[in-house]
């Protein structure tokens, strides 16, 4: 069995700066750490491994300070690690990074499964996850609250995904990728040896020629030049200015009255 786990680096704060000509996360000078979604997928294929054999690895998509991220995760128990890492890589929208990943798992080679979070902490969009799987022409099943089995002799995997109406339960065939929601799991710490194995080990770092020239990518679908989006404008939102108006009345009833009144002939309800 082979899971692959897609992870982000995101920044460790709410305060947010914007690059107001790209349009773009200004990440120097922030503190970072593994989005917390991501987290519960590492653990997750962590399980699948230790319950049907075989191996994790661990990929991301970032500037070359995202290695702790993938150190991070080795320390949690995966095996192997992948920085994927390069210039031309900046910018990218959500096409454009579901593409690049895609072609860093055909180069890879055979998996069974795919890992991701349900959505970046910071985008928030939950669209990398499904894009990878568009593009590599498999199935998808997100929000995945539990695997109920993994049956890798009948390729066959079934789940439960958390929707609105309660639970779904849903059988796939295997390779496929899954986005998977924080109730699936509780994320371990790593362990002393783990955290001095994943210290010591080294992490190859693949750039966009190394993408071009393994898996015939396309080079004009990375980053910010391959983004499909854009964005043209950055602002703040003017502040809502809001204002109360007191109801004077000894009556509660009466003032009541009034009050239902107002609310009916402002169409509030």
């Amino acid at each position: 069995m082979h899971a692959i786990v897609c992870i982000k680096q995101v920044p460790d704060t709410t305060e947010v700066r914007i690059d107001p000509e790209r349009g773009t996360l200004i990440r120097e000078g922030v503190p970072s750490i593994v989005n917390p979604f991501d987290m519960y997928a590492i653990e997750e294929a962590i399980r699948l491994k230790e319950e049907h054999g075989g191996q994790t690895t661990v990929i991301t998509m970032g500037p070359p300070q995202a290695k702790e991220a993938i150190k991070e995760a080795v320390a949690m128990g995966c095996d192997e690690a992948v920085l994927v890492s390069d210039r031309a890589f900046s910018g990218a929208d959500t096409w454009a990074t579901a593409y690049t990943l895609a072609q860093v798992i055909r180069k890879i080679g055979e998996y069974d499964i795919i890992l991701c979070g349900r959505q970046a902490a910071d985008g928030d969009t939950g669209q990398v996850g499904p894009g990878v799987a568009t593009q590599l022409g498999i199935s998808q099943l997100t929000y995945v609250s539990k695997i109920r089995e993994l049956d890798l002799a009948g390729r066959t995997i079934t789940v439960e995904r958390l929707v609105e109406e309660g639970r779904e339960v849903v059988t796939s065939s295997l390779p496929c990728l899954i986005t998977v929601v924080k109730e699936i799991n509780t994320p371990r710490y790593p362990s002393f040896m783990g955290i001095r194995r994943a210290n010591r080990k080294e992490y190859p770092v693949w750039s966009a020629e190394d993408l071009c020239s393994d898996t015939g990518a396309d080079q004009e679908c990375f980053g910010l030049i391959g983004s499909p989006t854009k964005v043209i404008k950055v602002f703040t939102p003017p502040l809502r200015e809001g204002g109360c108006e007191m109801i004077p009345s000894d009556d509660v009833a009466q003032a009541a009255d009034v009050l239902s009144d107002r609310v009916l002939a402002e169409k509030i309800l």
